[in-house]
């Protein structure tokens, strides 16, 4: 938000990431007649990508600041990349893009709790 409330936490961006890997999993298992469940699986998967994006954008703009950028070089460029697999994962059904997302959103989750000690 832009209110800043200090109440930031990454954990709906994992659980949105989550949930964009078990979506894809579940697709690749679904019997192609399934339709509706096909169809039902990507409009979850696509609404969890947004909102990992949402969620890691919130700590970019809101949370992360000079001091963690400074101590994290990398952040920016790992910020940047983990929207962009967002992305990424909107438009396609890829178990790996899907794994890169979790992985690339835990390690946002880790500068996050180094910068909170």
């Amino acid at each position: 938000c832009d209110i800043p409330c200090g109440i930031y936490d990454p954990h709906g961006a994992q659980l949105a990431a989550k949930t964009v890997l078990k979506m894809v999993q579940k697709l690749k298992e679904l019997d192609s007649s399934d339709q509706n469940n096909f169809v039902r699986m990507v409009m979850v998967k696509e609404q969890h990508a947004e909102n990992c994006k949402k969620e890691i954008l919130i700590l970019w703009t809101d949370y992360f600041k000079t001091e963690h950028l400074e101590k994290f070089p990398n952040l920016h460029d790992l910020v940047w990349k983990t929207t962009k697999l967002c992305s990424d994962n909107k438009r396609t059904i890829d178990k790996a893009k899907a794994q890169e997302l979790v992985e690339a959103v835990y390690k946002i989750t880790e500068i996050f709790n180094q910068t909170k000690k």
